[in-house]
């Protein structure tokens, strides 16, 4: 698999995930020649990173009526790395990148069950004010939550 720019090295990248999502390949997911669409991997990337954000008890206090802030996405990308196909187990696989002031690059690897890369992205994701739509700050708690998910250096932005 060629590097992509935002994958330095494969094999440290791969170990720097824990978190990942299972889903299976519906047949409604795939064209005619029997591949997955090219747009459900963004589904699945939305589906992992949801329960992701679960996992950390982010989403729980996003949703609450109450609750000033909540997540966007700002970008998304995918690559495609191997052929995907009907009735496939993928784990979709979460982390946090690097966390900024309001924002975290989030990257997403899937495997079918031969343990084979299939699929790479990554995107950011921005917790806004609902009310100006503005990036609010991660708290202090927040940041330490995402970066124990992450094995890298926090990014200081």
């Amino acid at each position: 698999m060629r590097n992509k720019t935002y994958i330095k090295d494969i094999s440290q990248w791969e170990k720097e995930f824990s978190f990942f999502y299972e889903t299976k390949v519906r047949f409604n997911e795939t064209d005619m020649f029997g591949h997955l669409n090219n747009t459900v991997p963004f589904v699945y990337f939305e589906s992992a990173r949801i329960e992701f954000f679960k996992s950390l008890g982010f989403m729980q206090n996003w949703l609450e009526p109450e609750e000033e802030c909540i997540p966007v996405v700002a970008d998304l990308q995918c690559d495609f790395v191997q052929q995907v196909f009907f009735d496939e187990q993928l784990k979709i696989y979460v982390k946090a990148a690097a966390i900024g002031g309001s924002s975290v690059d989030i990257h997403y690897m899937g495997k079918n069950n031969k343990e084979d890369t299939v699929l790479t992205g990554r995107g950011t994701m921005v917790q806004i004010s609902k009310k100006t739509g503005k990036g609010v700050p991660w708290t202090e708690e927040m940041r330490e939550m995402l970066a124990g998910m992450k094995r890298e250096p926090v990014d200081e932005c």
